[in-house]
């Protein structure tokens, strides 16, 4: 089937956008000030959604919204919230990713959970033990921050022992943006450390990873890779409608809020296009793979007999 563009007409600068951005670091600015007036079971919700949508808005402002200057939407995307993600490395690897043909390929999309069998193969027991975990749902949420903490870092100081400059310079802006972040949290709201790092960063990441968690599965022909989440009222506008996953792949310069007008002209095309590579809602998500594996961990294209 054939699929339709929407007359977008895009403005120089998108007010939806920045109106979000205002809206989410203006909640954080309150949530981390009041943080020692909320009950624990009312501040690690609230502070995870915050931080959670914030990376959206990241995401949004590496694929050049809302405005066309770069420099203003990394001011705007890059305070590392979560504390472990430099903004600059995440640009690198997520527009790699979006080279569709290599998607899901453990050598070539950095955001592959997948393995090579020969990486399988250098794995510990334990080792494989924790990758095995991260394949459901709950696995993924409990250890996932932990595991993307530090296979980020061990890639950038990597980097940086090779020399790699602009390694350096990414990671020198990262602690630079950090200790900002890091002065108003504990400088100003006198929360500790350790408080903010487990209801903030970590239990944040782990909502994000919630949307990540099935967005690709390994196949062939490289249309199918992509899935869609189709009515998710409440996670949907928390991950600016990237639930929608196929359709931000195939036009990524569109909007989080006009994707969903883009998509319901295109419904059809695009779940004949993935092979109906579709779940319902993210409960349907968590039915099948709270405690199920979402697909194996060797990438089934390669050559598997290692395993």
């Amino acid at each position: 089937m054939e699929i339709k563009d929407i007359s977008f007409a895009r403005p120089s600068v998108e007010w939806p956008t920045l109106a979000l951005a205002a809206l989410i670091y203006g909640l954080w600015f309150g949530v981390s000030f009041f943080h020692d007036r909320l009950p624990i079971w009312a501040l690690i919700p609230i502070a995870a959604w915050t931080v959670a949508w914030q990376t959206g808005l990241q995401h949004e402002t590496i694929h050049g919204h809302p405005t066309s200057k770069r420099w203003l939407n990394s001011l705007i995307g890059a305070w590392p919230l979560t504390l472990w993600l430099p903004y600059e490395d995440y640009r690198r690897t997520h527009l790699t990713h979006h080279r569709d043909e290599r998607l899901t390929d453990p050598l070539d999309d950095p955001e592959s959970f997948y393995w090579r069998p020969e990486d399988w193969a250098a794995l510990s027991g334990a080792g494989r033990r924790l990758v095995r975990l991260q394949s459901t749902l709950l696995g993924r949420m409990l250890i996932g921050p932990a595991w993307a903490t530090a296979k980020v870092w061990k890639r950038e100081i990597a980097r940086i022992a090779r020399g790699d400059r602009r390694a350096l310079r990414d990671v020198a802006l990262h602690v630079a943006e950090l200790a900002i972040v890091l002065a108003w949290v504990i400088g100003v709201c006198k929360m500790p450390i350790g408080k903010y790092i487990l209801c903030f960063a970590y239990a944040g990441t782990s909502l994000a990873m919630v949307r990540s968690f099935a967005e690709h599965r390994a196949a062939s022909p490289v249309e199918r890779r992509t899935a869609i989440v189709e009515k998710s009222w409440l996670l949907g506008p928390l991950f600016l409608f990237n639930n929608l996953h196929l359709a931000h792949h195939l036009r990524p310069t569109i909007p989080w809020y006009a994707l969903p007008s883009w998509y319901a002209m295109n419904r059809d095309a695009l779940i004949e296009r993935n092979g109906g590579l579709l779940y319902v809602t993210y409960f349907e998500v968590l039915r099948r793979y709270l405690l199920r594996p979402h697909d194996q961990e060797l990438h089934p294209t390669l050559d598997v007999g290692g395993k």
